[in-house]
């Protein structure tokens, strides 16, 4: 079925409300007058009503023609994205990369990655969307085809993806600059359980290994706080009422300026490792297979 609205109509109306004058626009248009009063025409006539009007100073758009010269603005600009990225005058298609990670990795590792990643001239033509899951979500989504690439802790289940390790990280206490243990170098984790403390909302392999070694250390971890963000973590743990442990490159980021200690535990499961996952890397789009080379 033949559309009653074209691009060319839509770009004559918006050209003679801007000039308010049939005129002016077909002779930006390099077009007739007669040529542009017969779109208006054409387009009147769709729309059941008259969409300009006669004034002292040109013709102005009725309310009718305000409302389709908002509409036909917003498809025009539309349009000339499109053409920017898929036309023929591109000198190549732009490319879209959607990675997941935890909220770990998007706290300390994922914004600077990928901040570097853009900066690289070679990569111009490829917009990033970041988003945030649990490491098991972030492996899912992944293997279902949902995402290109996912960030997440090694040891999650990989099964269906293929991955490679990325940067290590610990785990460490963070206390207030005048806490019992702040004086402290390095500290188990077991020493902190005399302590009340704040977790994080929705707390994943972190959380669930904390409440595991606190049951093998024959104490109970208690969170008096639990916080939305990272950074909440910090403020509450200044504010001189509670003990965080948490990564040790989100703490010394979230940590900076703050009246905070960051204090490396010594337990030998303090390490972590985080990964980077792909259902395939011979499959990968060029976005994708480029972004695998970053620092991520």
């Amino acid at each position: 079925m033949a559309r009653k609205f074209d691009f060319a109509s839509l770009e004559l109306f918006v050209a003679v409300c801007e000039c308010r004058s049939i005129t002016q626009a077909a002779e930006l248009q390099n077009i007739s007058a007669s040529a542009v009063s017969k779109r208006i025409t054409r387009l009147e006539e769709f729309a059941g009503t008259p969409l300009l009007m006669r004034t002292n100073s040109g013709v102005a758009p009725t309310n009718e023609g305000v409302a389709l010269l908002e509409h036909a603005r917003n498809l025009l600009y539309n349009l000339e994205i499109l053409e920017r990225d898929v036309g023929s005058r591109a000198a190549k298609l732009r490319g879209s990369l959607l990675m997941l990670a935890n909220r770990s990795a998007n706290a300390a590792l994922v914004p600077g990655s990928v901040a570097s990643f853009l900066a690289n001239p070679k990569n111009r033509d490829i917009d990033v969307q970041i988003g945030e899951m649990t490491s098991h979500e972030v492996v899912s989504r992944v293997k279902g085809g949902l995402a290109i690439l996912g960030v997440c802790w090694s040891e999650t289940d990989m099964t269906g993806v293929e991955w490679r390790p990325s940067k290590r990280d610990h785990l460490s206490a963070v206390v207030p600059v005048n806490h019992p243990l702040a004086s402290r170098d390095r500290i188990a984790f077991a020493d902190t359980l005399q302590y009340e403390q704040v977790g994080i909302h929705s707390g994943g392999p972190v959380t669930h290994l904390l409440r595991r070694e606190s049951v093998r250390a024959g104490k109970l971890l208690r969170y008096r706080i639990v916080a939305p963000t990272f950074d909440a973590m910090i403020r509450v743990v200044e504010s001189g009422l509670v003990v965080a442990i948490m990564p040790a490159m989100v703490a010394l980021r979230y940590a900076r300026g703050s009246r905070v200690a960051v204090i490396s535990l010594t337990d030998a499961w303090k390490e972590r490792q985080f990964a980077v996952c792909c259902r395939s890397r011979r499959a990968l789009p060029r976005p994708g297979a480029v972004s695998t080379t970053s620092s991520a």
